[in-house]
């Protein structure tokens, strides 16, 4: 019976098989014949048996449920891999299994497998998405909309500016995932304090042999552990990427308010539903969806900080919370980037409405352009700004547009013409640099990835 959301709800089959039960005690498996393949190479042990390690290690041989099966009477998982793997070893294959390592040495060594095949998949969908916004942004760069702070009217803005300034810090984390996998995905073959004591002379080179068996840079140092500063480095990364998606879809949200409506969801009017009991709803789910995963995947930064600090050379208080948080913080980062492509792909424009609320406030959020242009022609700025204010608080008072207050200004009309005023009211003609700024950087973007 499904109890967690993410076995029926939530993920996607491609991230979910990186972390199913097969495919982790396979690479576990995959390990341990590393192990025997490098102790073969430097003598350790017959060649005859590490062949045989080899070709037997394989979930065809060592199955989930023979594992559990005995682990259910040893009541530790690693002790029951080596026992299943031993166990259809033909000959005395069996009796060399895991020589010289302890279980940490597997476990963090294939956790670095399933780690990298999963930062893999989240690259490839950052890389997506990315493309998405910069292609969002190059189509909207001179789509004049209303910016907003604090909530409210500020000055000219486009579209173009809001994807672009998205997109480069997809590619920000983008970034940050490619060096943390340097640290995170390491091998590790060092014994049961790391001295690597039980290989005798040759420990250090089984360890640098398993490694290059594997495709994994070696870890440098450790105890009897990968040290979790790595693994929380990987968490915050995937928790700050998060909050990048969360961004993207709060400002959706915001956007399809009723009020606002200048873009939101794509909704199929023949097949969904909004609400069970209001027919006319037409909700932004998919973006609450993403908003609200993101909360699971940031709470979890917490615990990998906690999972850190160990006592002494180890314990065991980080192993049961990285069951949880590393497959889950995968799947779970993994499905709202699909949820956020999906998002973005669909995105629905209401250019009348963008340009409804450009002009909603009469011309106040020209103000600024007034007091640089005067300022320009000879008045003080700080003059310019008071006068300015006192024409914007006048409109509001009397609720009218800037533009005729300002036109009976005395002290402006010897500084601009009527002419001069309807010109600056323009506010598709007030955007600074926004289009360079997008043209520059969707030619930066080029050689981003």
């Amino acid at each position: 019976m499904a109890i967690h959301p993410i076995e029926y709800r939530y993920g996607t089959e491609e991230m979910k098989n990186v972390w199913d039960m097969e495919n982790k005690l396979q690479k576990m498996l995959e390990v341990e014949a590393a192990l025997a393949e490098a102790e073969a190479q430097l003598k350790l042990i017959p060649g005859k048996a590490a062949l045989e390690i080899k070709n037997k290690a394989s979930t065809r041989y060592v199955t989930v449920e023979r594992v559990a099966e005995i682990e259910r009477e040893t009541n530790h998982d690693i002790a029951s891999l080596i026992k299943a793997l031993a166990e259809v070893c033909d000959g005395n294959a069996g009796e060399y299994v895991h020589f010289g390592a302890t279980s940490n040495d597997i476990i963090d060594s294939s956790q670095s497998m399933l780690l990298k095949d999963s930062i893999k998949i989240i690259k490839v969908k950052i890389i997506h998405l990315t493309n998405i916004l910069l292609k969002l942004a190059d189509e909207h760069k001179k789509t004049v909309c209303i910016g907003r702070t604090h909530g409210q009217h500020a000055l000219p803005t486009t579209y173009g500016m809001k994807f672009a300034l998205w997109a480069d810090e997809l590619h920000r984390q983008y970034q940050r995932l490619v060096e943390c996998e340097r640290r995170l995905c390491v091998s590790m073959m060092t014994g049961a304090v790391g001295t690597t004591a039980a290989l005798g002379e040759e420990g250090l080179n089984v360890h640098l042999k398993v490694s290059e068996v594997l495709g994994l840079p070696p870890i440098h140092i450790s105890n009897q552990v990968v040290q979790r500063d790595n693994h929380a480095e990987f968490i915050m990364d995937l928790a700050n990427l998060a909050s990048t998606l969360e961004k993207v879809a709060l400002e959706i949200r915001n956007l399809q308010r009723t009020e606002i409506q200048e873009l939101g969801e794509s909704f199929d009017p023949e097949k969904q539903v909004g609400s069970s009991t209001m027919p006319h709803k037409m909700n932004p789910i998919t973006a609450e969806r993403i908003c609200g995963i993101s909360r699971v995947i940031e709470a979890y930064v917490s615990t990998a900080l906690q999972n850190n600090p160990l006592w002494h050379e180890r314990d065991l208080t980080n192993s049961s919370a990285e069951r949880i948080i590393l497959p889950e913080s995968c799947i779970l980062t993994d499905y709202i980037l699909n949820l956020t492509i999906t998002l973005m792909e669909k995105l629905v424009f209401y250019p009348e409405n963008i340009e409804r609320n450009l002009n909603l406030t009469g011309g106040l959020i020209m103000a600024e352009r007034f007091m640089a242009e005067l300022t320009r022609r000879g008045m003080g700025r700080q003059s310019a700004y008071s006068l300015v204010r006192e024409c914007t608080l006048k409109a509001n008072l009397k609720g009218v547009g800037l533009k005729g207050i300002i036109l009976q200004q005395e002290d402006i009309k010897s500084y601009l013409s009527p002419s001069e005023v309807e010109d600056i009211m323009n506010p598709h003609t007030y955007l600074g640099s926004s289009v360079q700024i997008v043209e520059n950087l969707l030619e930066e973007s080029k050689g981003w990835f």
